[in-house]
């Protein structure tokens, strides 16, 4: 009998997790490849068999009688091929990095990327922890971390990620009742200010050339989830960190009120031992770090002019 050439046990996987979830996104994030990937593979199954697998009509991804039949087919030999291989296959070595990151950088902008690393280095344990965001000090126990500095610390390692910048932010209806006149704000306007950054909406002031309300109240906090969770209830402006705070104005729980960024004196350092790492797990992460969230050079100046 021919073997169509097309005929692929990747293909067969992928059916076999997208029928178990119903969801051909779902079965991308199992497999880390993409929902179209999966999509073609299971297109490219179902041409060579010259049979429909999946009802695609319906918004729930449901299996055919085909496909249905195909799935309890082949579900155990799949199982089998897996055990047998296990068998024969050295489980690889494990290591573990310890990293600590600056709460909102770590909640907002860092975990939200970590699958990525973890995807491709399935064999390293990441430990992320996070700790006061006003300390400038590379935490002892761990092994990188990622902080907030005026000058880094000369005897480890430092490589700038970016300096920190804050956009005035607020829900969308705190924005349309906005009124800036002849460059003053004429509508209620209460600011939040975190207790770490006092004198921010003033320098923002400043360098913006837009006076706000003598008589604006208050709101002091002391982290920046709560500052932006309070701007998102609509409570008041916040000065929210750029790029960091990127999710929020995605979904558009709050929304950018200027466009003026204040630059504060302080930036993100990813900081570690300054020998180079023996081990090579580290020294990917490091990379791996450096390469997602560290701003070109040209980008950081332009924002400090």
């Amino acid at each position: 009998m021919a073997v169509n050439p097309r005929f692929s046990l990747r293909g067969l996987r992928s059916f076999l997790v997208a029928a178990r979830y119903g969801s051909f996104r779902t079965a991308a994030d199992e497999l880390c490849i993409t929902a179209s990937a999966v999509s073609h593979q299971i297109k490219n199954l179902e041409e060579t068999l010259g049979e429909q697998l999946f009802e695609r009509g319906s918004r729930e991804l449901k299996l055919t009688s085909v496909g249905a039949q195909l799935c309890e087919d082949v579900s155990p030999i799949i199982e089998q091929l897996d055990a047998v291989v296990s068998r024969y296959k050295k489980a690889p070595e494990r290591s573990s990095i310890r990293i600590s990151v600056q709460p909102f950088f770590a909640s907002e902008y860092f975990i939200p990327r970590l699958h990525e690393f973890s995807a491709a280095n399935p064999s390293i344990d990441i430990k992320v922890g996070t700790s006061d965001e006003s300390a400038e000090r590379h935490p002892a126990d761990a092994d990188l971390s990622i902080r907030l500095f005026r000058s880094p610390p000369a005897d480890l390692r430092s490589d700038l990620l970016f300096p920190l910048r804050m956009a005035p932010a607020g829900s969308p209806e705190f924005r349309r009742r906005l009124q800036v006149r002849d460059g003053r704000i004429l509508s209620d306007f209460p600011v939040i200010v975190h207790e770490t950054y006092p004198a921010a909406w003033k320098q923002w002031q400043e360098g913006a050339g837009i006076r706000l309300p003598d008589n604006s109240k208050v709101i002091r906090l002391d982290s920046m989830i709560a500052c932006v969770r309070a701007a998102q209830r609509g409570i008041g402006a916040a000065l929210v960190p750029v790029p960091i705070g990127r999710l929020w104005f995605e979904e558009g729980s709050v929304v950018r009120l200027f466009d003026h960024e204040l630059v504060a004196s302080v930036s993100y350092y990813l900081v570690g031992p300054k020998e180079p790492a023996a081990d090579a797990g580290l020294a990917s992460f490091r990379a791996w770090i450096l390469d997602a969230f560290a701003e070109k050079s040209a980008d950081i100046s332009s924002t400090q002019r």
